[in-house]
C-alpha cells in the first residue's frame, strides 16, 4: 500500500517522529482520540485540522477512523482472530496507558 515498514513501526511515537508532516500527527491525534473509550475530540483539535483540511476532508477522515473503529469492534464482538495472513509483515500492538 506504499506504507513503508518504518513509518508503521513510528506509529507508536508518531508525535516524535519526524517521519510524519504535522497534519499526519494531527490526523493521528484524531484517531486516537476517537479511538478513546470514551470517544472525545477536543475542539482545539478540531480547530487545528480544520486550518489544514476543508470540512468536506475533515469530515472523509472522521469517517474513515469511525469505519476502521466499527470494523475493528465489530470483529472483537464476533471473535474474529487472526488467521496468519500477515505473517512476517509488520503489524504493531498499540501500547496501552497506564
Amino acid at each position: 500500500m506504499g506504507i513503508a515498514d518504518e513509518d508503521l513501526r513510528d506509529l507508536t511515537r508518531y508525535r516524535e517522529s519526524d517521519r510524519f508532516s504535522e497534519v499526519e500527527k494531527l490526523a493521528l491525534d484524531l484517531a486516537v482520540a476517537m479511538t478513546a473509550t470514551p470517544a472525545e475530540v477536543p475542539e482545539s483539535l478540531r480547530d487545528e485540522l480544520r486550518r489544514c483540511l476543508s470540512d468536506g476532508q475533515l469530515a472523509e477522515l472522521a469517517a474513515a477512523i469511525a469505519w476502521e473503529n466499527h470494523r475493528a469492534r465489530l470483529n472483537r464482538g464476533l471473535g474474529v482472530r487472526a488467521t496468519g495472513f500477515s505473517d512476517g509483515s509488520v503489524c504493531l500492538v498499540p501500547e496501552r496507558s497506564v
